[in-house]
């Protein structure tokens, strides 16, 4: 009998012995809060305080709280719109750099509770939160730690105030899922009547560490948003973009909050970083963060929300769409439309995933619980992945018929920490491979896009890596073509011409301020423009008789007869109608002749648009004149957040008369002279 048994034992011992064990962790790993985050991907940002009403984008702190007046306030209206876009969550701004709350706070008198909305009865706060609940939404506060209001700003009792308020807001509302801190800190301000420049040291002013704890204390699964995270970081610009090398891992114990250079060192993440502190992708539905009539035809179009999506949730990235609430205290109806059309175009791209009637096979598999079956059955938690110290390897596809496809998209089990540096996606063209695309990073979620193509197997190769590959999903569609808005341009000499992406595409436009109709006025040519007017426009194709969003641009003057006042000939370049050239003033202004007198009520400036920015102009002054040798100041203010959102910066004042004019530059954000990528005036 005993003959028996051993051969059995020995049989068990070694079945047990070749059963799969769970591959180890790649540190960092996420903390709990992290991986419950991750997972919601795409929520939205309320911009809505004193600036909507004072049409800033950064008050000053001298603001009245009678100023604060919403006529038809309806949070629940903002969270029907994010529930409907396919958000999962709202944040909204409680307290921005000019210190007016949202609720009727014990610390400050500035404040909805002395304004007169709700007769200063109203918790805005509140509101919100009870709106967001009732969609099923998750609650996150936006709270600035600069305050251009507050006397003590700057101070040690400041850092008391702040914690006080932030106290009311993690302990009145219920639970949070994200706090939201702003990297600004520091400058001028009304500080209570002082109207002055305060500086602080962004790394110690704030005892950071003393503030998290509390955060930690009164809402432990909370996100903690800044520049140096600790649990979600800023993305380093204001495009909506992550990058196409995204880590989630960060050198955490080197960055601060506010830290000048963080854009160019830090945004991408580090391969080698010492936490997990992954990115959060923040842009706004216009070119502001606030809402400004003259922007209600900048909404973003849906291309350009496409963009975004790609190149943020799709380059292991959150997204964090801003809609700045209107006046009226509404989601403004173009901005609506414009975020539902693209939650439409998402549920159009992905609507077929291929790969349901795909089957797989891999190069290799880990074992029992660990083989590719778990790659298609749309459970992040099942991941496939290889035995140790088998980096390299590859998943093929076989769909069985020729299919057309155009996307990828690949999720690691980032549980176990981010690993792969390098993929390639191939297909077989008569029994050989062929490159399709390649990847760097994929993260949480990776999407790759590419021409349309056809085949019956593709495969997926892992190439290098941190370690072994642990991948949860692979996902193949084809999503359809968006057809692109015309793209519509002027020389200095007023000559405007329209284009499409493809030639075959027809192009109708319209001058007269009304939308353009197919059909109507077709454009066979390039036209003259000279004075202030609005050319919009749309796209045909010729194929399917889809047509494009509406293309719009507002001239005003065309620049022929002007001349710049400078010894530098490339002054030239700051009117040359290309925003991607740029001249460097040494004398930091800009002076210009416009050839005859002319009625100004405004003026725009672009800043340069080059890939390493310099010279951003901050604060400004207008100068007018009649013979270009005795000046009058018009107009002196900020360009606020020029720094983090280098988009056109537009000023409005009282008609004037004035043949020369002058930009001069009173300080940039770098202290490098002052560069211009493109000048403008207004006339209407």
């Amino acid at each position: 009998m005993k003959k028996f048994v051993w051969p059995f034992l020995a049989f068990a011992l070694s079945y047990c012995q070749e059963k799969a064990t769970p591959p180890e962790p790649i540190l960092p790993i996420p903390h709990e809060r992290q991986i419950a985050w991750q997972e919601l991907e795409y929520y939205g940002f309320v911009h809505f305080n004193m600036n909507t009403f004072s049409d800033r984008e950064w008050g000053f702190g001298d603001e009245k709280p009678w100023q604060f007046n919403p006529t038809e306030l309806d949070a629940k209206q903002w969270a029907r719109v994010a529930k409907e876009a396919g958000m999962k969550g709202l944040i909204i701004t409680a307290k921005h750099h000019d210190g007016f709350v949202l609720w009727p706070s014990a610390y400050t008198a500035h404040s909805v509770k002395n304004s007169p909305w709700r007769d200063g009865k109203g918790d805005l706060i509140r509101e919100f939160v009870d709106a967001c609940r009732a969609e099923g939404l998750k609650v996150g506060i936006y709270y600035s730690p600069w305050d251009r209001n507050h006397p003590d700003y700057g101070k040690p009792k400041y850092i008391t105030y702040m914690r006080n308020q932030l106290t009311e807001l993690l302990t009145n509302y219920g639970e949070l899922y994200e706090i939201w801190f702003d990297g600004a800190n520091g400058g001028t301000g009304w500080y209570g009547g002082a109207n002055e420049e305060r500086k602080v040291d962004k790394f110690s002013y704030y005892d950071w560490p003393t503030t998290i704890e509390l955060v930690r204390k009164l809402q432990p699964n909370a996100m903690l948003f800044s520049d140096a995270g600790p649990d979600v970081r800023w993305v380093g610009n204001e495009h909506g973009f992550a990058y196409e090398t995204t880590w989630s891992n960060l050198m955490r114990d080197s960055v601060y909050a506010g830290m000048p250079e963080f854009s160019e060192k830090w945004a991408t993440g580090q391969e080698n970083g010492t936490h997990w502190v992954p990115a959060e992708s923040d842009v706004s539905i216009r070119p502001g963060w606030y809402y400004h009539t003259y922007e209600d035809h900048k909404v973003k179009t849906l291309p350009e929300l496409m963009e975004i999506y790609y190149k943020s949730i799709g380059q292991n990235s959150s997204l964090l769409i801003n809609f700045p609430v209107d006046t009226r205290g509404l989601i403004h109806e173009k901005d609506e439309e414009a975020i539902l059309k693209m939650a439409a175009k998402i549920r159009e791209d992905f609507a077929v995933n291929l790969v349901k009637e795909a089957s797989f096979k891999s190069s290799s598999s880990r074992g029992e619980g660990y083989g590719v079956e778990n790659l298609n059955d749309g459970d992040f938690n099942t991941y496939w992945s290889t035995p140790d110290g088998q980096i390299q390897a590859f998943v093929e596809l076989n769909f069985g018929k020729s299919v057309s496809f155009n996307r990828l998209l690949i999720q690691e089990f980032v549980n176990l920490g981010q690993r792969v540096k390098a993929f390639s996606l191939e297909k077989e063209v008569n029994g050989k491979w062929e490159i399709v695309a390649r990847g760097t990073t994929i993260g949480f979620k990776r999407i790759l896009r590419f021409p349309d193509t056809e085949a019956r197997k593709i495969r997926i190769n892992f190439l290098e890596a941190k370690g072994i590959p642990v991948i949860s999903e692979i996902g193949v569609y084809h999503a359809p073509a968006l057809l692109f808005p015309p793209k519509i341009t002027r020389t200095p000499e007023g000559k405007v011409s329209i284009t499409t992406a493809e030639e075959s595409q027809q192009i109708f436009f319209s001058l007269d301020g009304n939308a353009p109709k197919v059909g109507e006025n077709p454009f066979l040519g390039e036209f003259e423009v000279l004075e202030a007017t609005t050319v919009q426009a749309l796209a045909v194709d010729s194929k399917s008789g889809k047509r494009s969003e509406i293309a719009r641009v507002d001239f005003d003057l065309a620049k022929g007869n002007w001349k710049s006042i400078a010894s530098d000939s490339n002054a030239i370049r700051a009117i040359d109608e290309k925003s991607q050239t740029y001249w460097i003033s040494r004398s930091n202004e800009l002076v210009i002749d416009l050839g005859k007198e002319v009625s100004l009520r405004g003026f725009t400036y672009l800043p340069m648009q080059a890939r390493y920015p310099s010279g951003f102009i901050s604060e400004y002054q207008f100068e007018i004149s009649d013979d270009g040798k005795k000046w009058n100041t018009v107009r002196r203010g900020e360009f606020s957040n020029i720094q983090n959102s280098p988009i056109e910066q537009i000023v409005r004042f009282d008609s004037v008369q004035s043949r020369f004019i002058k930009l001069k530059s009173l300080k940039t954000t770098d202290g490098n002279p002052a560069t211009f990528g493109e000048f403008g005036v207004l006339t209407r």
